[in-house]
């Protein structure tokens, strides 16, 4: 009975709008809290953190199922914090959560299932329209960044090689061509190596104007994520770097992203 008086009570979101009309100012960087890592409580704590030192939205997701036992409490606890949009990033139908603003509604395009390309967001799509979720439709690409991440291994991927970049160009086309209004490069969660500049780059030039490029995994420092701003990319996704203990390193990211140092 929650749910529905919550979704009944929720306005009409627009995040889009406002992802966009903050890219005109500056690159955007995106706080991602994984709730099987933190509890609500911390989780709040550290959007409210992410926030103060400017970044522009929380995503709310991880690699793992078991992150809906947690999920909606996660989400609640945030949005009582901060009112910076919510958007959900889910790796599976279970990671959709009614109290979320938005939602990243990705395909991963190159994932060897069709549960990660197609079938998953089957199931999910009746609970977008029912819990009246903003769908942000997203090509999800894993680039290889030197060993197994979670997300490549719980996604099925054959991630995209580094020194070949027109094979992320071709997904990113394909994304282009279906309508879709992101693209994601991802390395993964605590990679050793970021997505190549040159990858960016030439999946930047691909799908301008149309689509928005975001850019994740390996990024630790404000150097690493200028340089991934520079090369392309509209928004810098952290996670690791938020749930440190050294506040610091995500304030100069930030900065960095806004082009403040």
């Amino acid at each position: 009975m929650e749910v529905l008086r919550y979704i009944k009570r929720k306005k009409k979101p627009r995040v889009f709008k406002y992802i966009k009309k903050k890219r005109k100012g500056h690159p955007l960087h995106f706080t991602l809290i994984d709730p099987d890592k933190q509890m609500p409580e911390k989780a709040a704590e550290i959007a409210e953190r992410a926030k103060r030192f400017g970044s522009d939205a929380i995503m709310v997701g991880g690699s793992h199922p078991t992150q809906a036992m947690y999920l909606d409490d996660c989400v609640k606890a945030i949005k009582a914090k901060v009112e910076l949009p919510v958007i959900l990033f889910p790796s599976a139908h279970s990671g959709i959560s009614a109290y979320a603003d938005a939602i990243f509604f990705m395909s991963l395009l190159n994932s060897k299932s069709p549960q990660y390309i197609v079938e998953e967001q089957m199931k999910g799509a009746v609970l977008v329209k029912n819990y009246k979720l903003e769908p942000l439709p997203m090509a999800y690409l894993i680039v290889d960044s030197g060993e197994t991440t979670s997300a490549a291994w719980m996604g099925d991927v054959r991630p995209i090689p580094r020194e070949k970049p027109e094979f992320a160009v071709g997904y990113a086309l394909a994304a282009k061509y279906f309508g879709m209004r992101f693209v994601y490069l991802e390395a993964g969660s605590g990679a050793k190596q970021p997505v190549p500049d040159e990858m960016i780059k030439t999946v930047k030039h691909s799908i301008e104007p149309e689509m928005l490029l975001v850019v994740g995994g390996g990024i630790r420092d404000g150097k690493t994520a200028r340089e991934k701003v520079k090369a392309g990319a509209d928004i810098i996704v952290t996670g690791t770097v938020a749930e440190g203990k050294d506040e610091s390193k995500l304030m100069e990211v930030i900065q960095a992203v806004r082009g403040k140092k």
